[in-house]
């Protein structure tokens, strides 16, 4: 075996896993975070703030008595408060005792001793933590790549083989044969606008140019250029890249994102043979296309044969600054997609309309955390922003040892005027860890076998 050869796999496997680590303890990090900040604030005394399981590697006890750790297993992390017996916030009833023993008073300071709506406050705030670093996250990227600006303006041309190029930076699209560009939050219109326009390799723009309208010929608004390449598909493990423009489709050339996609989506799996000019060369790649479900505007969802790549207009558009409320109400926006496809995909896998290869396991987290990351900084802190938003709404899951399982209890006492008791809870506990770990199992085999 040529042990130097393995040493570019070796490499990128250390990227991958850097970079779920990174991506991981971010978001624990926030997510304990809003336990342990929270919970002060409500007079809960934290005894350990833990990133990381095992092994203490580094430590440090603050001025109020709390220990900041980092442990060698970076899958998780914890907030142990005063009078917990473990990572889980089961009761540790002997120190209990002891706390009463010593002072009654002190018991106001433990996870099960202070007030109902201080334990509910602090236990909520890890999943509502996570849901606002998604939001702030999203809400920056779109700040920084403010909004395009109208008419639509030339901001920069992709280069494209062979298609014929008139336009100009700073030029104003009014009309592309004939047909008038909409604004950009139009979405129903902008549909309509493209399906008017006749699909051939050359179009006639009307532009506005230093303050002249003329016609401009240019190629075709979608090109089958690549933008972006989603992880964990065909087009990644195949080696296709972002700027890469696909000429032909099993030696039929074709010029619309539109055509490739036909006939991605009528090989029924079949293997294509891909001509892709990159860089003034020209490549060929065989890959196979994968069934693929996806979320429908109105709800549900449909599998359609996809290789995983995202494309766009043969230009760049020009952009304006936006305001920073404005760009954080887009981020509400997106996490509240993420939460409500998530929510309609878990739903559909129980009813089986979709298949349940559609969890990923650490496996799979980890490979999309190193394809994120290898695709630069932006891809990486927004693919740290959606993973942030799945781990509030998995908390919340009403399941014993995870903070959804806890406010459940909670709502109990509310009710019921009184807390389960120790037994009942130490069962569902353990109820609660055996579905964890079960849905871990089950996710763990789908990244090794789907």
């Amino acid at each position: 075996m040529d042990i130097i050869s393995l040493i570019p796999e070796f490499g990128g496997l250390l990227y991958t896993i850097a970079a779920f680590v990174v991506a991981l303890s971010v978001i624990v990090a926030v997510h304990e975070y809003g336990h342990y900040i929270v919970g002060r604030w409500s007079g809960i005394h934290a005894e350990v703030f833990s990133i990381g399981f095992g092994p203490v590697l580094w430590s440090r006890t603050d001025k109020r008595g709390t220990r900041w750790q980092i442990a060698a297993l970076p899958f998780g992390g914890y907030v142990k408060f005063l009078g917990d017996a473990n990572a889980a916030s089961g009761k540790d009833g002997e120190t209990m005792a002891e706390i009463y023993d010593r002072d009654p008073e002190d018991l106001r300071h433990t996870m099960h001793g202070a007030p109902l709506w201080a334990r509910t406050a602090t236990v909520a705030a890890g999943p509502i933590f996570n849901f606002v670093l998604s939001i702030i996250v999203f809400g920056l990227i779109f700040w920084s790549q403010g909004q395009a600006k109208e008419p639509l303006t030339v901001g920069e041309l992709f280069s494209l083989p062979g298609s014929v190029q008139e336009l100009q930076e700073g030029d104003e699209i009014i009309a592309i044969e004939g047909v008038p560009t909409p604004d950009f939050d139009e979405d129903e219109t902008w549909s309509d606008f493209v399906d008017a326009l006749p699909v051939q390799p050359s179009l006639d723009y009307t532009v506005r140019r230093d303050g002249q309208e003329l016609t401009a010929a240019g190629p075709w608004l979608f090109p089958p250029l690549i933008q972006q390449i989603a992880p964990r598909s065909a087009a990644m493990d195949t080696g296709l890249e972002a700027g890469d423009v696909i000429v032909a489709i099993d030696d039929e050339p074709i010029f619309a994102f539109s055509q490739l996609k036909d006939k991605v989506e009528s090989s029924d799996g079949r293997p294509l043979l891909l001509d892709v000019w990159r860089d003034g060369a020209e490549l060929e790649f065989a890959l196979a296309p994968r069934r693929t479900d996806e979320p429908r505007p109105e709800g549900g969802f449909v599998t359609h044969w996809r290789i995983g790549i995202i494309g766009g207009m043969a230009l760049e558009p020009a952009t304006e600054p936006t305001g920073l409320g404005t760009a954080l109400s887009g981020g509400v926006a997106q996490t509240w997609r993420i939460i409500e496809g998530s929510l309609s995909g878990i739903w559909h896998m129980i009813t089986g309309a979709i298949s349940t290869c559609n969890i990923s396991g650490p496996i799979g987290i980890a490979e999309t955390s190193g394809a994120m990351a290898s695709q630069g900084a932006q891809s990486f802190v927004f693919f740290i922003a959606v993973l942030s938003a799945a781990v509030g709404l998995l908390n919340l899951f009403p399941i014993p040892a995870l903070d959804g399982g806890h406010l459940l209890f909670y709502a109990y006492e509310a009710v019921a005027g009184k807390p389960p008791s120790d037994a009942v809870l130490r069962v569902l506990m353990a109820v609660g860890i055996t579905l964890i770990l079960s849905l871990m199992v089950f996710s763990l085999s789908n990244d090794l076998f789907c």
